[in-house]
């Protein structure tokens, strides 16, 4: 089973292909990606690892955390399960429009559309 590492703190100067090759020497590494902004093309700071085996993966994460890259100290840990966006803020979704967490929608309690906002 393969295990998923997230990398931060990266300097803008790290590519896929170094930070592979900087993972490469604990072992095996599956797949390795530098976030990009989409409207820049500038690197986001951070990336994703994928290694081999779980072991590989934790002798990476001991050996990587807290090295310094370009005079940065980059963090290095397993990657947590991406999370569920929720609608909060309002809009159309599956349950149909919503206002969000509003206490009072329309004129409220009096005055020139009154209500606490």
């Amino acid at each position: 089973m393969s295990s998923k590492i997230y990398v931060g703190n990266l300097p803008y100067s790290v590519t896929d292909s170094t930070l592979e090759s900087n993972f490469s020497e604990f072992g095996a590494v599956t797949s390795a990606k530098v976030m990009m902004d989409r409207e820049t093309g500038r690197s986001k700071g951070f990336g994703f690892v994928e290694m081999a085996s779980a072991e590989v993966a934790q002798a990476a994460i001991t050996g990587l955390h807290g090295m310094s890259v370009d005079g940065r100290s980059i963090v290095v840990n397993l990657a947590r399960p991406r999370e569920e966006r929720s609608g909060g803020s309002g809009g159309y979704s599956a349950g149909g429009y919503t206002s969000g967490n509003r206490q009072e929608t329309g004129y409220g309690t009096g005055g020139y559309g009154g209500g606490r906002y």
